[in-house]
This record gives structure tokens, C-alpha cells and sequence, in this order.
């Protein structure tokens, strides 16, 4: 029965040690090999869990024979396995002190100061003054001269006081940390802090425990009472070892579970979900192997034969990476199922020939993305800059939740350049959405991605935070793209069918009106008076026959002027000589001299250098929506009272700022009635409201094809801005451009 015990016992011991040396190494060489930043305290918080690995190697060696058996090795171990009693407190004082920013302050550093130096006196007394009885005197239960303080020896003061110290001061900096400039520092302090503190608690239970057990084998080595290796000797020893080595790996999982939580020592700005799932394996073979393993080693279980054990060992390696295979297999199933909504068809193309459809909708993908991949409580997808009046209104989750869009616009102007991966604000002014995501193109912001709390409390990872970035941007860039394809295609409609009625048109009018008019003024011509077959007219009859025919050849001007009026436009010389600005300014005057009461003019001198260094096509643009600009405000300005005064301004600036180039803005300012909602496509941009007419709608898609914008900003009954963008692709040499 004693034999049964001290087997059990012995596999128990041997499997806890396996754990501790296996959960250990994957957490140093993961703190090392994933660290953002390998600063000293990355190293000290790596090299102390690795230290840690190689003492319960040792320790497994002590454990895995008899404990009386002596050895030149069981000295050896017996003397490091002091030096790591007492180094291992003072490493994770220090490496507390560096996580929690309290070396940033005078007295942590002098305090800091204080423990180094009574550490390095502890290390140097066990190096080199030989305080402790040798493995042989306490197997032998020789006595030994031990420097004594009191009825005790010194060296088991030294220890559980040292200890004891440290982990009290490691509690401390880990109840008042200083501030953090790191990104998501207070929200990893927040996640890890429980974990830590409780995984200091349970090397204080540790140190007083070692402490009490050393003080009390030192002292009856200093007496020679050490009682012999008896069966309940044994007994009792390979308990309270076994006891310790439990608590050590109760704190080697509180520390790992800080280390995955929020990757504290890593210094990562979010957790990855792959880390926490690599943890719960490495916990699971280590305690599978040390199980498995320690059962062959303490002679319950296979032959006594190294050859049995290699196998053992070989064959639960193998099961472990085939069982890893199979769950990195359904994982990666399940992430590809959960993408399927982005990666199947959406029908663009027969959106795009099917008039009157839309050639894309967003709302599945989001939902599918921010319901089912994220698992977002709620969620808000804003478009935002040049492809925000072609990406649509802003998308929502749940659906009918009012989108931040005010919120969003103030939290984009306080961005840096280039923005973080993603910004928490606060959920009452951003209806409940905690985290933003920038969604980033080519010509700078494009989108903000809001997320609410997890529907399970969790925190996001970055790899989720990175799927719903390249989700976002993809959903906000291919809604801008299958909207401009649908209204290129329905302009090209319009086009071909304005161009086959007005063929038709001019055939007709041509055919059955100018043609027989221009031949009855022919025949009028060469018949010959009336009265006398081929003698000249008499005056009054010619007069009257000269004016029906100056009659009938105005007609037919008339009629030729009005069909070359309908033809599309195109661009004069005016806007050549003038340049875009210029030619504005000449239209309004000339085309709408009586539909304004004022028009006041602002244009900047480097907007007027800047405009003429525009490409043709770029500036050509620009002009005609602008132009269509004025003449929509004169033309709905006034509304339903024709007496209604209408003033209007017209500016234009160069424009930069963080993440977007320069770009020339024209803004044509209306103070009428504003615009009705509902009519024409509407932008996406925080206040602004619908376009109005087919002709904006135009030109809002030709200048988004040039890398410009148009959008609207308006409220029913109140003023309204026309905003009209195009990049500046040929800037002058001595040009600057105010930010904003």
C-alpha cells in the first residue's frame, strides 16, 4: 500500500513538473519570438519564464529518480535550485515595475535600487560564502555550521523575507500604475491586471510555503535532527513538492492567461485570437504529455525501458499535430464559411443592364461581417470622402439604428496622419459603437467602420480588427464602383437615346419641314409673274413675293438655329482663354444676369493660378458642374415665390490636409429654399442631403471618375452648398495650400 502511494505520488510529481517545463518554454519563446518591441523588459519578462522552464527541467531530473540517490548532478541541482528561490521573486517584481510604468517615477527607482542591491548580496552570499549544507550533509543528516541570526540560520531569513518583499512590492505597483503612452495601454492593464495580481498572490502562498519548509530542513541540519528517508518521510516531502509545483502551475496559467488576454508583455496593440487558441493546445499537451509521460516514468505503468518511453513520447507527439491539423482544418473551414457572403457572386453585371436596379447591395456583406464573423452587437458603416455621394447612405446594424454621422465627422477631423488601426470613443455620443475602424484608399479616407461591444463581452482581436478593415474598405470601394458603373450606364441610355431623338428630329425637320419650304422658295423664284407669261413683276407684286421669301427663309433659320441649340454642348473657346474660373464667372453673368439679387464673388489668387493648370478635361468638368450648380440655384432657389430674395456666392481655394492631396474646391452657395429630400442620388456625407436633377448626378460621376468629388449640403428651407472638387495633378512651383 506505502509502495502504491509513493508511486502515485511520484507519477503525480513527474507529470506537474512536465507542465510546468512545457507551459513555461511556450510562454518565454512566445513572449520572445512574438514581441512588437524587444525592449529590456521584454527580455527579462522572456529570459525569467525560460529560467523558470529550466529549473522544473531539473527539477523533473531530481524527481524522476530516488530522492536519496546521490550524485555530483543532485548537487549541482540542489545549489541552482536555490539561486531560482530566489532570483524568481525579484524577476517578477522587475518585470511588474516595467509593465506597470512605475520605473517612470524617483521613488520606484530608488526602491527598485534597494531590492537590486539586497537581491545581489542574497546571490553573491549563495555563490560565494557557502551558506548552505551540501545535498550530502542532509541526505548523510550530518550536522552543519550554519551562520545562525537567532535560534535560526541566516540564509533562511534571508529568503522568505526577500521573497515575500518582492511580491508584495510587485502587488503594489500593480494596484497604482502609471500612465501609459502605449496604444490600448489602460485597456490591456484593465484585462491583464486580475490575472496578474492573482497569479502574485499565488507566489506570495509559494514563497511563504518554500520559506516555512527551508527554515524549518536548515535548522535541523544546523541541530542534526533531520529525521531519516523513512516511507512517511518521503511521503510528506513528495507532497509539499507536489503542492508547491500545483501552485507554480496555478500561476504559470494566470500568467499565460495574461499573456493571451491582452498580450501584455508582447506589447501587440490587440490580442490575436490565434495566440489564445495556441494556448489552450499548449495547455493541453502539456498536460497530456506530462500525464502519459510521467506515468512511464514512475514504474506504474510500461516497462522500466528507455526504448517504451521514446515511443510514448513519439506517439503522443504525432496524435498532437494530427489532432492540430484537424482543428486548424475545421477552423479554416469555418472562417472561409463565414466569408462566403464577400467572396460569392453579387450580380454586378446584370445590375448594371438591368435598368433601375441597383448594381450592388452592401447591407448582407456588412451583416454577415459584423453579425456573424465579428459578433458585433451593433455596428455602422460610414462612407466618407470622394466616394462617399456614390458609396450610398450610411449602412446599420441593427437594422433602423441611426447612423453617428455627425459624431463621425467630428472624430475623422481629430484622426492623425496616418490613422491607427482603430480608435475607441465614447458609446453615448457615437450611438453605442465603442470601437472605430479607419477605412483607408488611395486618395486617403474613404470610410469609418463603427463597432459596438461584443454580443459575448469579449475584446476584438486583430485579426479581426484587420478582417472588418479590408471588409470595409472592399464593401465602401465596390459600392462606390457598381454605382458609378450603373449611372455611366444609365447616362450612356440617356445619351444614345437624346442622340436618336434628336437624329430623328433633325431628319424629320429637315425632311418634311425646312426641305419642302427651301424648294417652295425655289419654285417661287423661277415661276414667272402673274398676269403675263414670263414678263418681269411689277413693283408692288415683287415687294410682296420678296417678303414671303425673306419670311420663309427666316422661318427656316429659325428652325436650324433651334435644332443646332439642342445638340449637347460643347466646351468653347471661353473656357480656354478664361480658364474654368473665369469662364464661371462669364456664364453667370451672361446666362443669369436677372436670377440673382447679389452674386458675390471669392476667388482665391492661388485658386485662379492653380485652376488654369488644370488638365482640359479636368477643367472642363469643373466648370460644367459648377455652371450646373448656379443654374439650379436659379432656377429652384426661389421656390414658389418669385419675389423671394436670392443672393448668391461663389468661392473657390486650394485645399489640403492629412492623407489627401491638394485639390482645387469651388463652392457655389445658395440662401433659398434649399432642397427638397428625396430627389436625385443622395450623399453619403454627414449633413448633406440629395442631389438635385439628373445634371448633377452627371457631373458628381464624371468628377469621382477624375479623382473629385461633388456634394450637396443642405436642409429644407434653408441654405444650400454645392462643394465642387478635383485634384490638383500640376500644382505651381511657388504655391502653398492652407490645410482644411
Amino acid at each position: 500500500m506505502t509502495y502504491r502511494i509513493l508511486t502515485l505520488l511520484d507519477w503525480a510529481l513527474i507529470s506537474a513538473s512536465l507542465f510546468n517545463t512545457v507551459a513555461l518554454l511556450w510562454l518565454g519563446l512566445t513572449v520572445l519570438l512574438n514581441a512588437e518591441r524587444r525592449s529590456w523588459g521584454t527580455w527579462v519578462a522572456g529570459g525569467g519564464l525560460l529560467v523558470g522552464a529550466a529549473f522544473f527541467v531539473g527539477h523533473t531530473a531530481v524527481v524522476g529518480r530516488m530522492i536519496g540517490t546521490f550524485s555530483g548532478e543532485m548537487e549541482l541541482w540542489w545549489r541552482i535550485g536555490w539561486l531560482v528561490l530566489v532570483g524568481a521573486p525579484y524577476l517578477w517584481y522587475l518585470v511588474m515595475a516595467w509593465y506597470s510604468g512605475a520605473l517612470r517615477r524617483p521613488a520606484a527607482r530608488r526602491l527598485l535600487a534597494g531590492v537590486s542591491l539586497v537581491g545581489l548580496c542574497a546571490v553573491a552570499l549563495l555563490l560565494f560564502a557557502d551558506p548552505l549544507p551540501s545535498y550530502g550533509d542532509v541526505l548523510t543528516r550530518s550536522p552543519a555550521p550554519l551562520f545562525a541570526a537567532g535560534p535560526l540560520p541566516a540564509v533562511a531569513l534571508v529568503y522568505p523575507v526577500f521573497s515575500v518583499c518582492c511580491s508584495l512590492l510587485a502587488l503594489g505597483v500593480l494596484r497604482h500604475p502609471a500612465d501609459t503612452d502605449r496604444f490600448m495601454g489602460e485597456e490591456a492593464r484593465r484585462r491583464a491586471r486580475p490575472w496578474l495580481v492573482a497569479a502574485t498572490v499565488v507566489l506570495l502562498a509559494v514563497s511563504f510555503a518554500v520559506g516555512a519548509a527551508a527554515a524549518w530542513v536548515l535548522q535541523q541540519v544546523r541541530q542534526g535532527d533531520l529525521p531519516g528517508l523513512s516511507a512517511r518521510v518521503l511521503s510528506a516531502i513528495m507532497l509539499f513538492d507536489l503542492a508547491v509545483s500545483l501552485l507554480v502551475a496555478t500561476t504559470v496559467v494566470l500568467i499565460g492567461q495574461a499573456v493571451v488576454a491582452y498580450e501584455v508583455f508582447t506589447g501587440k496593440a490587440l490580442p490575436r485570437g490565434e495566440l489564445r487558441r495556441q494556448w489552450r493546445r499548449a495547455l493541453l499537451l502539456a498536460a497530456g504529455y506530462g500525464l502519459a509521460v510521467g506515468w512511464s516514468l514512475s514504474g506504474a505503468g510500461i516497462p522500466e525501458l528507455p526504448i517504451y518511453q521514446l515511443l510514448l513520447a513519439t506517439v503522443l507527439m504525432t496524435a498532437f499535430f494530427a489532432l492540430l491539423g484537424w482543428r486548424s482544418f475545421a477552423e479554416r473551414e469555418r472562417a472561409l464559411g463565414g466569408l462566403r457572403p464577400f467572396v460569392s457572386g453579387e450580380r454586378l453585371f446584370e445590375g448594371l443592364l438591368r435598368p433601375g436596379a441597383s448594381a450592388g447591395d452592401s447591407a448582407l456583406p456588412f451583416r454577415a461581417l459584423c453579425g456573424e464573423l465579428l459578433g458585433a452587437s451593433r455596428a455602422y458603416l460610414i462612407p466618407l470622402g470622394p466616394l462617399a455621394p456614390l458609396a450610398g447612405p450610411p449602412l446599420a446594424m441593427p437594422s433602423g439604428a441611426e447612423p453617428p454621422a455627425l459624431a463621425a465627422a467630428t472624430l475623422v477631423a481629430a484622426l492623425p496622419s496616418p490613422p491607427p488601426l482603430c480608435v475607441p470613443v465614447d458609446p453615448t455620443a457615437h450611438a453605442g459603437a465603442v470601437w472605430a475602424v479607419p477605412l483607408l484608399g488611395e486618395r486617403g479616407l474613404i470610410g469609418l467602420l463603427m463597432l459596438g461591444e461584443k454580443r459575448d463581452g469579449g475584446l476584438y482581436t486583430a485579426e479581426e480588427i484587420a478582417l472588418a478593415r479590408a471588409a470595409g474598405e472592399r464593401l465602401v470601394d465596390g459600392q462606390a464602383a457598381s454605382e458609378m458603373g450603373r449611372r455611366l450606364v444609365a447616362l450612356q441610355r440617356r445619351r444614345l437615346a437624346e442622340g436618336q431623338v434628336l437624329d430623328r428630329r433633325a431628319r424629320r425637320l429637315l425632311h418634311d419641314e425646312v426641305l419642302p419650304r427651301l424648294h417652295a422658295g425655289m419654285l417661287a423664284l423661277a415661276a414667272p409673274a402673274p398676269g403675263r407669261a414670263g414678263g418681269p413683276l411689277g413693283a408692288p407684286e415683287a415687294d410682296t413675293r420678296e417678303a414671303e421669301l425673306i419670311a420663309l427663309l427666316a422661318d427656316v433659320h429659325k428652325q436650324i438655329s433651334d435644332l443646332l441649340h439642342d445638340l449637347p454642348p460643347v466646351a468653347g473657346p471661353e473656357l480656354e482663354r478664361h480658364g474654368p474660373l473665369g469662364a464661371l464667372r462669364r456664364a453667370v453673368e451672361r446666362e443669369l444676369p436677372d436670377a440673382f439679387d447679389d452674386v458675390c464673388w471669392a476667388i482665391a489668387p492661388d485658386a485662379e493660378a492653380a485652376a488654369r493648370t488644370l488638365d482640359p478635361l479636368a477643367a472642363e468638368t469643373l466648370y460644367y458642374a459648377a455652371r450646373e450648380a448656379a443654374r439650379n440655384a436659379a432656377r429652384h432657389g426661389r421656390g414658389a415665390n418669385p419675389a423671394r430674395p436670392l443672393r448668391l456666392a461663389v468661392s473657390a481655394a486650394c485645399r489640403s490636409g492629412p492623407g489627401r492631396p491638394p485639390a482645387l474646391e469651388v463652392c457655389v452657395e445658395d440662401d433659398g429654399v434649399g432642397i427638397a429630400p428625396g430627389r436625385g442620388p443622395t450623399s453619403a456625407q454627414p449633413v448633406a442631403k440629395a442631389v438635385s436633377g439628373a445634371g448633377l448626378t452627371l457631373h458628381s460621376t464624371l468628377l469621382a471618375i477624375l479623382g473629385g468629388a461633388l456634394v450637396v449640403e443642405s436642409a429644407p428651407g434653408g441654405p444650400s452648398r454645392v462643394l465642387v472638387s478635383v485634384p490638383l495633378e500640376l500644382v505651381p512651383p511657388d504655391a502653398t495650400y492652407p490645410t482644411g
